[in-house]
């Protein structure tokens, strides 16, 4: 295939992000040019690290105690869920329904990183690391002052070779054993000290060349840290693995196309099934649990003929050797990239009466999908959280326009749970697309493979939404229309209140019982972040990344914001 055939199809893939075709082009032009050759034990062109800043004098070790403790204690916010429920859910409530009118700015930290901006910040005892976007092939760990907003640290590793569907992003750090671990677009796993943001080790976790990249932020299980990776839209099998938190090396992996069924011939090998959002770990189970992304090429299944197992799934493995516990497919053979790639989340629901542990996914279908946590059978599926027309119709050359569009439904946004209102806070988007089908294309390695396209209906639905859902029924307690399509994340606290951002700059505080909003601001570009709250010194803070978004082409920026009460 010519460089330029591959071109094209990239455009087409991301033209449902309504961005001139022009501007597409010259990204991935600009991609390839920045490339260069990778090596197996690391790239040639990539690599490069730098530490600027001071010492953190405090303690910011984080320990598998307080990891296993977070879901009780309210000042910390230690992983990117929060907790190992991915819940996202404060239980502070100092910032309630009644005084968020008065929420204001405490400060707005410019991190120099103006490009899509997914980042979850997590906190430890005051200070707040986060991830920025890839710019100028570099990308950057900071560790801040999260009252402040004061840059401590930075470390900034500089990308090699790399591809991308998406946007140059990345979604967060985790912490443990003293160490903060990022992931890197040319597939590092880099693990450095909480304290000095001293490199301490990196290893390499797939091979760019192919089109694996790693945009998620890890999490981190005692002495493992536990990574998937993203890539599905090239003809690349999808994993998720687990390495030794101290050296780096490499405890377990699994893949996730099965070699033995639910595939024709040998597809498995180029099958996709990518993980590309954070995985939930239950510690009482001892079970890793996470979504898994479309089967590759992702909208022609002529060359993958069967169930294509374990794409568009929620899976459970065992922790502690990776193998397969159980697993729930949500959408068998898909054919209009309807992957499972917003976070699992553990949840109890009632179950013909009785309260069972749960793990629930919000699916780009616009279906809340809760399956029991212990069989992976499935307890219910919610109303539909945004509009469903001539779903699961079969592509054909002339084309089907389909609601849900292939960004869902929700895409990688992760939802929020209240314990206190039982409700599961989804965004979701309504973007009408025309599905058109094309002639299988052989699997190359490196080069992106979609199997057919998919673009917006001119002056087609295009809004966004905000749904409360019940987990106990499934039903949708309200929701919330906004004028763009929502990508970003969700924020529940014990103080009533849902935290969420939307494409136009709008920072946003709702009524969680009600889904009246209660406030708003500003931030002049898109936020696209899941926001978090936290507390120092007993003042409650919320934190959001507004810098946009490239898929939905809402405006850059570089900044995180971070919001507090008045002090009386």
């Amino acid at each position: 295939m010519s460089t330029k055939t591959d071109d094209s199809r990239l455009a087409r893939r991301l033209r449902l992000a309504a961005l001139p075709a022009a501007a597409l082009l010259g990204l991935a032009l600009a991609q390839t040019a920045q490339a260069g050759a990778v090596q197996a034990e690391g790239s040639e062109t990539g690599g490069k690290t730098a530490v600027v800043g001071k010492t953190i004098t405090g303690d910011v070790s984080v320990t598998t105690k307080m990891l296993e403790a977070a879901p009780k204690a309210d000042a910390n916010w230690l992983v990117s869920g929060r907790d190992y429920d991915n819940s996202r859910f404060s239980p502070l409530k100092q910032i309630n329904a009644a005084n968020v009118k008065d929420l204001a700015p405490v400060a707005i930290a410019q991190t120099g990183y103006s490009a899509s901006f997914e980042t979850t910040p997590i906190v430890v005892n005051g200070i707040m690391y986060l991830t920025t976007p890839m710019v100028n092939s570099k990308q950057a760990l900071i560790a801040m002052n999260a009252t402040t907003g004061q840059t401590l640290w930075t470390y900034t590793y500089t990308d090699g070779q790399i591809q991308i569907c998406c946007g140059p992003v990345n979604r967060g750090a985790a912490a443990s054993n003293g160490m903060v671990y990022m992931l890197t677009l040319d597939d590092h796993l880099i693990a450095v000290n909480a304290r000095t943001g001293k490199q301490e080790w990196m290893t390499q976790v797939a091979d760019p060349r192919y089109g694996y990249s790693e945009t998620m932020a890890p999490t981190v299980y005692k002495n493992m840290v536990i990574i998937g990776s993203a890539g599905g839209e090239w003809p690349i099998r999808g994993f998720i693995a687990a390495y030794d938190a101290q050296t780096g090396k490499q405890i377990w992996r699994f893949h996730t196309t099965d070699s033995k069924a639910g595939w024709e011939g040998d597809s498995w090998k180029t099958g996709g099934g990518t993980v590309w959002t954070t995985p939930t770990v239950d510690p009482k189970r001892g079970l890793v649990i996470f979504s898994t992304g479309n089967p590759n090429p992702d909208l022609n299944g002529a060359a993958r003929k069967g169930d294509n197992r374990y794409t568009d799934s929620i899976v459970a493995l065992n922790i502690h050797t990776g193998k397969l516990v159980w697993y729930y497919q949500e959408v068998k053979h898909d054919v209009w990239d309807y992957d499972a790639v917003s976070n699992a989340m553990l949840i109890d629901v009632k179950d013909h009466g009785k309260m069972v542990p749960a793990v629930g996914e919000a699916g780009k279908t616009a279906w809340y999908y809760i399956v029991n946590r212990e069989t992976g059978k499935l307890i219910r599926k919610s109303q539909p959280f945004d509009k469903q027309e001539n779903m699961f119709a079969q592509p054909t050359p002339k084309g089907v326009q389909m609601l849900p569009g292939a960004n869902g439904g929700d895409d990688w946004s992760p939802p929020a749970f209240s314990p206190i209102t039982r409700d599961v806070y989804v965004m979701g988007m309504n973007q009408l697309m025309t599905f058109t089908n094309e002639k299988s294309s052989p699997a190359i390695p490196g080069q992106i493979r979609l199997g057919s396209t998919f673009k917006n209906v001119d002056h087609g639905i295009q809004d966004g939404t905000l749904t409360a859902i019940d987990v106990d029924t499934g039903k949708i307690a309200w929701n919330d229309t906004v004028p763009q399509p929502m990508m970003g994340g969700v924020l529940a606290t014990a103080g009533n209140l849902v935290f969420t951002g939307e494409g136009n700059g709008w920072f946003d505080a709702m009524d969680a019982k009600t889904g009246k909003r209660l406030w708003r601001f500003n931030l002049g570009a898109g936020v696209n972040a899941p926001p978090i709250a936290y507390s120092v010194k007993g003042r409650e803070y919320v934190a959001v990344a507004a810098g946009g978004n490239f898929q939905l082409s809402y405006p850059y920026g570089d900044a995180v914001a971070i919001f507090a009460l008045p002090k009386k």
